[in-house]
């Protein structure tokens, strides 16, 4: 079951509310207008002493053009300020501020009081305001963020002045929502989910948050279909629910894959969390949702709720051209994960970025595979180890309960790593990074350097930029392939595993490949790893390079390189404003073949036929 949030109110620069598996009727959105200022030198004193000279459209980072800054050049910190009128809080009610995301670190005075700060540009924090605030209230947040520190998490942003090769434009301060809502002095803080398909139950914990109390009891409801699974009570614990819901089995397969979880079939689980005290009266109540879903690995092949599965993903680097990082409405994340789908692509690796959960929560309901990538720092020192170490953690808790989300990559062609195969600190902390993961969520697939040099992984991710499919198709053929590839093949120059890594029964995916560019962009700047003159040209390179990768049966998975064009990275499928460069279903065919794309309707997105989307 699809949960009926697509009716739920939408702020003033089209955002639902920011945390879809935790959600509660009422909240406030602090997007729009706050007074801004650059501080270019980082050398501002406090918010007595900023010069408020400008005004920037929140959440859209001062680079950007949408916030209305269109900041150039360096600098290493930025300042906010908002004015807002709260209504009275609720007696015994806590009011909490919250920020998606503030690239890097931030800090945040209520009324002139510092009241709290975090490190991190993407990941969420929330600070308590309720003995700060007034009705009407002054925030201000200070954001640092240096440009040319390369030991901390900053993905694909460039710490030249302009974007260079891979590298595209900085993004500083707000680039998420930020929003106020007031809980229960003891709220409903945190929730997570375990499916488990062996046996036919869904692990609940929830972490309360605020003030302990005894007799405290948790009502979970959960339906799908309008069909109640399980309506349970528990009592709380030290502030703290710890159940496996056991689901009933009905048995056969038939009826058991109405309830699983897949991009062919993204059955949702509706939640219901009530908390209520000792004498029953309602305390705290939030909607989420969850899925009955696993995603594992066997020999060498990918599985999905237990059946092999071939994972057919596009590299999606998540910008877009005048507001960067962030999308610029709700609309357009489920435009993305839809356009995905219609051009046959049932997955996404997420590159460099940890994404909007507004993004997850369309490929949970709509159905789109997530691989979820750290943005990497650049530099290997004690100071990267802690900081990405610590983001990554919190990334992972954020995500934890998200269908959609099928592998995790902490590290990407071993960048902030660059000594790999002959650095032992560096081979540890990839391994560290790995065994961390798996400790924090044991239940998917996680591939400790995805592209080469592995030494720690459930699957072997190779990046492979020829343009030729026939060197492809002899590269990885069938026929003692495997230690052709790693004892001789190096593609990228590099060795695909180290030694003493366990590796001949592991999966083997072609995890980047292709970027094809059309000569309309490459020829205004842009570039990709091969270019083709029209668009002609560019469906029969991409048709015949499909076909080759389809048919390597060596392969349980493969991930296009790329989703959209991306500033002067011109390789992408669709334009960077997403207007397709061939028709979707000429994608789809090449991508899923013309018979799963047929069969899978892939032909249709949205009602309109993908033929008349086409753009010349």
């Amino acid at each position: 079951m699809i949960p009926n949030y697509s009716s739920e109110a939408l702020d003033a620069m089209g955002r639902a509310y920011p945390r879809p598996q935790l959600r509660r009727k009422e909240w406030i959105s602090l997007n729009g207008e706050w007074d801004f200022a650059l501080d270019r030198d980082g050398a501002c004193a406090g918010p007595d002493a900023v010069v408020w000279d400008g005004r920037i459209k929140v959440p859209f980072a001062p680079e950007t053009p949408a916030s209305g800054i269109g900041a150039i050049g360096f600098f290493k910190a930025c300042w906010y300020r908002r004015r807002t009128e709260l209504p009275p809080l609720d007696a015994n009610h806590r009011r909490l501020l919250h920020f998606g995301a503030i690239d890097y670190r931030a800090t945040v005075w209520v009324d002139g009081i510092l009241c709290g700060e975090h490190e991190g540009g993407y990941t969420p924090f929330t600070i308590d305001m309720t003995s700060l605030a007034s009705c009407d209230c002054e925030i201000v947040v200070l954001a640092e963020d240096d440009p040319h520190d390369l030991a901390k998490p900053r993905g694909k942003q460039d710490w030249q002045v302009e974007p260079h090769s891979i590298w595209y434009p900085r993004t500083s301060g707000i680039w998420q929502t930020a929003w106020i809502e007031d809980v229960p002095s003891t709220w409903i803080g945190r929730v997570a989910y375990t499916p488990d398909l062996a046996r036919w139950e869904l692990g609940l914990e929830v972490w309360l948050a605020g003030e302990s109390r005894d007799g405290l009891r948790l009502y979970a409801t959960l339906t799908s279909g309008g069909k109640v699974l399980a309506a349970d009570k528990y009592l709380v614990v030290k502030g703290e629910v710890h159940r496996r819901i056991a689901l009933s089995d009905p048995g056969i397969d038939d009826s058991r894959n109405e309830l699983l979880w897949s991009p062919h079939a993204p059955t949702l689980i509706d939640v219901q969390l009530a908390l209520r005290d000792e004498n029953g009266e309602l305390t705290d109540e939030v909607r989420s949702y969850a899925a009955l879903r696993s995603a594992t690995v066997q020999g060498d092949r990918f599985l999905l709720n237990s059946r092999p599965y071939l994972l057919r993903m596009v590299l999606d680097q998540g910008y877009w051209p005048d507001t960067g990082l962030t999308a610029p409405n709700d609309e357009a994340l489920r435009r993305d994960v839809e356009l995905a789908k219609a051009m046959g692509f049932n997955g996404a690796r997420k590159h460099q970025k940890i994404e909007d959960p507004r993004y997850l929560y369309w490929c949970d309901t709509l159905g789109l595979v997530v691989w979820g990538e750290m943005p990497s720092a650049y530099r290997f020192t004690r100071d990267s180890v802690e900081r990405l170490s610590r983001e990554w953690m919190a990334a992972i808790a954020r995500d934890y309960s998200h269908p959609c989300i099928v592998a995790w990559v902490p590290i990407n062609e071993s960048w902030g790593v660059p000594n790999l195969p002959d650095n032992p600190r560096e081979r540890h902390y990839v391994q560290a990074l790995y065994h961390l993961t798996k400790t924090l969520d044991p239940t998917r697939p996680v591939i400790g350097n995805d592209g080469w040099e592995s030494v720690a992984t459930d699957i072997i991710g190779i990046h492979d930029y020829d343009d030729q499919p026939d060197r492809l198709r002899r590269r990885y053929r069938a026929d003692e392939v495997l230690p052709r590839l790693f004892k001789r093949e190096r593609p990228g120059g590099r060795l695909l595993v180290l030694a003493g890594t366990q590796h001949a029964e592991l999966p083997l995916m072609l995890t980047e490949f292709g970027g094809i560019a059309l000569a309309r962009t490459a020829g205004q700047g842009g570039w990709g790893y091969a270019v083709s003159a029209t668009p002609a040209e560019f469906a029969e390179r991409f048709a015949k390079l499909l076909d080759v990768v389809r048919e390597l049966g060596i392969l349980s998975g493969f991930c296009y390189t790329q989703f959209a064009d991306t500033y002067q990275e011109a390789n992408g499928l669709v334009y960077a404003d997403r207007t397709p460069k061939i028709p979707l279903l000429q994608i789809a065919a090449a991508i899923a073949g013309p018979v799963v794309a047929r069969h899978d309707g892939l032909e249709q997105i949205e009602g309109q036929s993908v033929v008349d989307a086409e753009q010349p």
